[in-house]
């Protein structure tokens, strides 16, 4: 356990040593994605496969919500 602790640190702090690093910017530049403006450009038809995947999904946030309030 403690040698992939290590190779895990060792990997991170050599992530952080690179001097060509591309600002995120910059990598949104590149691959074209922009802000989004309205809420309606995330909405998409067929994203649940079903509605029952929907619910589940919904429960879930709700969920979530939940345990931040009480947190």
């Amino acid at each position: 356990m403690e040698a992939a602790m290590s190779a895990s640190s060792a990997d991170h702090g050599a992530c952080r040593q690179e001097s060509d690093q591309i600002p995120v910017e910059e990598l949104a530049r590149r691959q074209g994605v922009r802000p989004v403006r309205s809420v309606e450009e995330l909405a998409r038809d067929g994203i649940f496969e079903s509605d029952e995947e929907l619910a589940e999904f919904l429960a879930e946030v709700r969920a979530m919500r939940h345990a931040s309030l009480t947190a």
